[in-house]
């Protein structure tokens, strides 16, 4: 049996997904990507682009872990006075 080009090119995906986020089991990785569709009637072409907006999606969130802790330090010394003279 010969795989069509978008079921292969999906498969694709699924091991760049298992490569940058392994952690995260494939049925999650199904669930999230599929979840506001009616995945019976996908086709396979459907399946694979739907798969690879999640990838991109997944590969373009950039964590801001430093930034946030920097936030939020910043919110730790922050005192009435200061919030005064902003205004």
């Amino acid at each position: 049996m010969i795989m069509n080009s978008y079921y292969k090119r999906s498969v694709n995906v699924l091991n760049k997904l298992n490569t940058i986020i392994p952690r995260q089991s494939l049925g999650k990785h199904l669930a999230t990507a599929l979840d506001d569709h009616q995945i019976e009637n996908l086709n396979d072409k459907e399946i694979f682009n739907i798969l690879n907006d999640y990838l991109i999606e997944l590969e373009s969130d950039v964590p801001h872990c430093e930034d946030l802790e920097e936030i939020l330090k910043q919110g730790m010394n922050l005192n009435s006075e200061d919030l005064i003279e902003e205004e």
